[in-house]
């Protein structure tokens, strides 16, 4: 009786790891993870949207309220207006993401995957950092800018909107004369009067220049402040290793903690104020007149919110290396 042998069919071999795992490697796969998840785009997409869609409204309400108060377009700062829904907001959004990208991993016990893929912790967290701040510049960056532009297109026909191509000049004093004037309204004293709507005239007598490098570094450092808190989140998030922890903590240093510093004395209040992680936003997006006094100046004080943000990564990097996963 013949037999049938069946022919030995094993899988060819695979080749041999070669080389060691490095930074490369781990920033594909961190970009991977970004682009991966819908809560990234979610994420980024309200930033830009809230931002820019806010800025509009502002804009656009601010704009037509000149008609019947037109004093106020004297030291009108249209730049800072325009960014303010982008600093304001874009800080709160962004740190939400800032949280998720190193906390989400310890929810789901991801992260023991990453690091059996490379067990070298320092490029896993170097990965994560760089990938991380690589997108939200260039996603603060263009929102900056489109934020800025929307919102000049508001101020067209009310004569005090920035540029980037060329010097503005923006009321800086004048004079308030009516028109026309009309008996008040009721509940006002007998005889008294008031400008009827639309018939105040502004007699400048001052003037301020805003050159477009002004305006550009506002637009500029007002995406790098975003970009900065989103790495406070981050630094924060490899401390706590929680979602709703470091969120919390992150508003509470950003927005809680200076409402706190206005309750001390004035002395201490003045002498502390710069050092708080939320200072540079009262500074950066200033393009005309004066800022706080107990203020530096826009990159002192910028660099400020980045030492914040250079000792919470700093240690979640020692604590990423030292704590079990």
């Amino acid at each position: 009786m013949a037999t049938t042998t069946t022919p030995d069919v094993r899988p060819a071999a695979l080749p041999p790891a070669a080389g060691r795992a490095g930074l490369k490697g781990a920033l594909a796969s961190e970009f991977t993870k970004l682009r991966s998840v819908r809560s990234t785009y979610w994420t980024l997409g309200a930033l830009f949207f809230v931002s820019v869609g806010l800025g509009i409204a502002i804009a656009a309400g601010t704009a037509a309220n000149f008609t019947d108060h037109p004093f106020q377009k004297i030291a009108f700062d249209a730049t800072q207006t325009s960014l303010g829904a982008f600093f304001e907001l874009g800080q709160l959004i962004i740190a939400v993401i800032g949280a998720m990208v190193i906390t989400s991993e310890y929810s789901t016990g991801m992260i023991r995957t990453s690091l059996t893929a490379q067990p070298r912790r320092g490029v896993v967290y170097a990965a994560k950092a760089i990938a991380f701040t690589a997108v939200t510049l260039v996603i603060s960056v263009v929102t900056s800018f489109v934020a800025f532009l929307a919102g000049q297109a508001m101020y067209a026909s009310s004569l005090v909107g920035a540029s980037l191509f060329h010097a503005v000049k923006i009321p800086a004093n004048g004079n308030v004369t009516c028109q026309q004037r009309v008996p008040a309204g009721p509940g006002a004293p007998p005889g008294a009067f008031t400008c009827a709507p639309g018939k105040r005239v502004v007699t400048v007598t001052a003037w301020d220049v805003i050159h477009p490098s002004t305006v550009l570094a506002a637009i500029i450092g007002t995406a790098l402040f975003v970009t900065i808190v989103a790495l406070i989140s981050f630094g924060v998030g490899a401390i706590i290793r929680h979602t709703a922890g470091t969120i919390a903590t992150v508003i509470a240093l950003m927005f809680i903690l200076p409402l706190l510093e206005n309750t001390l004395p004035t002395d201490w209040h003045n002498d502390i104020m710069r050092f708080l992680p939320d200072a540079a936003n009262q500074v950066v997006s200033v393009t005309i007149g004066p800022t706080s006094q107990n203020l530096w100046s826009a990159w002192p004080q910028l660099g400020v919110t980045a030492l914040w943000a250079a000792a919470l990564v700093g240690i979640g990097a020692y604590l990423f290396r030292k704590r079990d996963a």
